[in-house]
Protein backbone atom coordinates (compact mmCIF):
# COMPACT_ATOMS: atom_id res chain seq x y z
CA UNK A 1 0.00 0.00 0.00
CA UNK A 2 1.22 3.70 -0.97
CA UNK A 3 1.98 5.73 1.60
CA UNK A 4 -0.45 8.90 2.41
CA UNK A 5 0.83 11.81 0.80
CA UNK A 6 -0.23 15.55 2.25
CA UNK A 7 -2.79 17.47 0.80
CA UNK A 8 -1.85 19.74 -1.98
CA UNK A 9 -1.84 23.56 -0.93
CA UNK A 10 -4.62 25.73 -2.53
CA UNK A 11 -3.41 27.39 -5.38
CA UNK A 12 -4.91 29.45 -8.21
CA UNK A 13 -5.48 27.48 -11.61
CA UNK A 14 -2.65 29.92 -12.76
CA UNK A 15 0.00 28.64 -10.12
CA UNK A 16 -1.41 24.88 -10.48
CA UNK A 17 -0.75 25.65 -14.55
CA UNK A 18 2.89 26.91 -13.22
CA UNK A 19 3.81 24.25 -11.02
CA UNK A 20 3.05 21.41 -13.57
CA UNK A 21 4.17 23.23 -16.65
CA UNK A 22 7.59 23.55 -14.32
CA UNK A 23 7.52 20.04 -13.27
CA UNK A 24 7.11 18.62 -16.56
CA UNK A 25 9.75 20.76 -17.77
CA UNK A 26 12.11 19.89 -15.64
CA UNK A 27 11.07 15.89 -16.52
CA UNK A 28 12.15 17.46 -20.24
CA UNK A 29 15.64 18.34 -18.80
CA UNK A 30 16.46 15.24 -17.21
CA UNK A 31 15.52 13.48 -20.01
CA UNK A 32 17.62 15.81 -21.58
CA UNK A 33 20.48 15.54 -19.26
CA UNK A 34 23.80 14.31 -21.77
CA UNK A 35 25.29 13.28 -18.72
CA UNK A 36 22.13 10.64 -17.80
CA UNK A 37 21.04 10.22 -21.17
CA UNK A 38 20.63 6.83 -23.19
CA UNK A 39 20.58 8.07 -26.78
CA UNK A 40 19.96 11.16 -28.21
CA UNK A 41 16.74 10.05 -30.36
CA UNK A 42 14.87 10.50 -26.70
CA UNK A 43 16.95 13.34 -25.72
CA UNK A 44 16.13 15.25 -29.21
CA UNK A 45 12.40 14.08 -28.69
CA UNK A 46 12.43 15.71 -24.79
CA UNK A 47 13.77 19.02 -26.07
CA UNK A 48 11.71 19.10 -29.19
CA UNK A 49 8.73 19.02 -26.37
CA UNK A 50 10.27 21.54 -23.87
CA UNK A 51 9.50 23.98 -26.09
CA UNK A 52 6.15 23.47 -25.81
CA UNK A 53 6.62 23.36 -21.83
CA UNK A 54 8.61 26.75 -22.34
CA UNK A 55 5.17 28.62 -23.94
CA UNK A 56 3.39 27.15 -21.24
CA UNK A 57 5.48 27.82 -18.16
CA UNK A 58 5.50 31.71 -20.32
CA UNK A 59 1.03 31.47 -20.41
CA UNK A 60 0.94 30.58 -16.77
CA UNK A 61 3.56 33.52 -15.54
CA UNK A 62 1.97 35.93 -17.79
CA UNK A 63 -1.47 35.45 -16.64
CA UNK A 64 -0.47 35.54 -13.18
CA UNK A 65 0.98 38.95 -14.07
CA UNK A 66 -2.57 40.23 -16.07
CA UNK A 67 -4.31 39.45 -13.01
CA UNK A 68 -1.71 41.36 -10.65
CA UNK A 69 -0.12 38.70 -9.03
CA UNK A 70 3.32 40.22 -8.75
CA UNK A 71 4.72 37.99 -6.46
CA UNK A 72 4.86 34.44 -6.19
CA UNK A 73 3.92 32.21 -2.76
CA UNK A 74 7.36 30.65 -2.59
CA UNK A 75 6.18 28.52 0.72
CA UNK A 76 2.68 27.85 -1.01
CA UNK A 77 4.71 26.33 -4.03
CA UNK A 78 7.37 24.79 -2.75
CA UNK A 79 4.68 22.79 -0.83
CA UNK A 80 3.19 22.08 -3.91
CA UNK A 81 6.38 20.94 -5.63
CA UNK A 82 7.38 18.87 -2.75
CA UNK A 83 4.28 16.91 -2.93
CA UNK A 84 4.40 16.06 -6.50
CA UNK A 85 7.76 14.75 -5.97
CA UNK A 86 9.96 17.74 -7.52
CA UNK A 87 12.70 17.05 -5.45
CA UNK A 88 13.10 13.80 -7.00
CA UNK A 89 12.68 14.85 -10.91
CA UNK A 90 14.84 17.49 -9.97
CA UNK A 91 17.53 15.36 -9.17
CA UNK A 92 17.89 13.90 -12.60
CA UNK A 93 18.84 17.33 -13.78
CA UNK A 94 22.20 17.53 -12.14
CA UNK A 95 25.09 15.66 -12.59
CA UNK A 96 25.21 12.54 -10.88
CA UNK A 97 27.48 12.04 -8.10
CA UNK A 98 31.19 11.12 -8.87
CA UNK A 99 32.53 7.59 -7.70
CA UNK A 100 35.42 8.06 -5.95
CA UNK A 101 38.15 5.77 -7.66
Amino acid sequence: MLPELPPLPALTRAEGDLVDAYLEAVDLLGRINPARGHDTYSGLRAAQALVGKAVALRDALALMHDRGESALHTATLDRALRVLDGERRAERVTLPSVSPR
